[in-house]
């Protein structure tokens, strides 16, 4: 019985600790505090009482807790709180990027907006459409992929599992510099030939441009995809006898296809809403050119742009220029959906 008794008793070596609802009640108390004083001081910007409310929520947590478990216990929930603060601040942006996109883009996106061409409406009158830049940003796209896509790969392969010595170090090098790129850069080196050899606009020029843009990008993330794989691995397939272009085919890619795929289509999603150096290769189009390899095309970005910079101010062009824009937050959402989708399609099977 005593022994029963001695086990309900709360035990004396723990100190007092805030409730649950407590960080919730301090956040509370920081957004009403935040606009009182935004209110007080006549502060019409939504960002000034919401950067005073994360002040606040900071310093509030750290005063109470501070008086009630002490400072160690303080530090630790002022370090959440920082993280929570850290974390709105990146939300907060993104999510206001995507609710202006969706409320203005849906005005004029619709079934015909989307099979149908500027055709010969001005930038200033409505109707219109965006097929033919739909069309021209597949093209490019899907042409900057064939190219970049097996060079960046294979160049990871050679860095991973054979680069030794000096080359790969100048190949390593040159791949860093090119990852620093401005797309303007990549842009004019490509103009710079066009000019040489008197070639007018046309889309595959553009490709061109984008591939020297996506390669560095898929060349890095194979290349950490690669050295993932457990050496475990190459060293049992080479104990069989197997030779080791045979183990990197069967063995090292097929652990890292899942990886290396959400590494291209992220490529891709880095390249899609590039304008630059299709502003100065492809020079935009309003009909309908399904031939990358001659005359000027249309794309996405372009398009966007060109909405804008040729409105005078109308009101269907801003219209249109959203609608476009929702279009592309929505083939880069795809793009990332298809490669979780392959990753975990291509993804090793486990089992015991």
């Amino acid at each position: 019985m005593s022994n029963a008794i001695a086990e309900k008793r709360p035990s004396t070596l723990r100190g007092a600790s805030l409730p649950k609802w407590a960080p919730y009640a301090i956040a509370a108390g920081s957004v009403a505090l935040g606009l009182g004083i935004s209110a007080a001081a006549g502060l019409d910007s939504s960002i000034q009482w919401a950067l005073m409310a994360g002040v606040l929520f900071v310093l509030g947590t750290y005063v109470i807790a501070a008086r009630v478990e002490g400072r160690r216990q303080a530090k630790d929930r002022v370090a959440t709180a920082l993280v929570w603060v850290a974390f709105l601040l990146a939300v907060v942006p993104l999510v206001s990027l995507v609710w202006s996109t969706v409320s203005r883009g849906v005005k004029v996106l619709d079934f015909y907006f989307l099979t149908h061409s500027m055709g010969l409406i001005s930038d200033s009158e409505p109707g219109g459409g965006i097929y033919h830049a739909i069309l021209g940003s597949l093209e490019q796209v899907g042409l900057a992929t064939l190219i970049a896509a097996p060079i960046g790969v294979l160049t990871a392969i050679y860095l991973v599992e054979y680069g030794r010595g000096n080359l790969a170090k100048a190949v390593t090098f040159f791949v860093d510099v090119m990852t620093g790129i401005p797309s303007i850069v990549a842009g004019l080196f490509i103009l710079s030939i066009m000019l040489m050899f008197d070639m007018e606009p046309f889309g595959f020029a553009g490709s061109l441009a984008l591939a020297i843009l996506m390669m560095p990008v898929v060349v890095r993330s194979t290349e950490e995809m690669l050295k993932l794989v457990p050496n475990e691995l190459r060293e049992a397939s080479l104990a069989l006898g197997i030779p080791k272009w045979r183990t990197i085919l069967k063995v090292v890619l097929p652990t890292s296809i899942g990886g290396i795929t959400t590494g291209i289509m992220l490529a891709i999603a880095r390249i899609a809403g590039e304008t630059a150096p299709v502003l100065l290769l492809v020079w935009g189009n309003s009909i309908i050119n399904a031939n990358p390899f001659e005359g000027a095309q249309q794309s996405l970005p372009l398009y966007i742009y060109q909405q804008y910079a040729n409105s005078a101010g109308a009101g269907a062009a801003y219209d249109r220029a959203w609608a476009a824009s929702l279009t592309l937050i929505a083939f880069v959402m795809i793009l990332n959906l298809v490669a979780r989708g392959i990753a975990r399609w291509k993804a090793p099977k486990t089992g015991r």
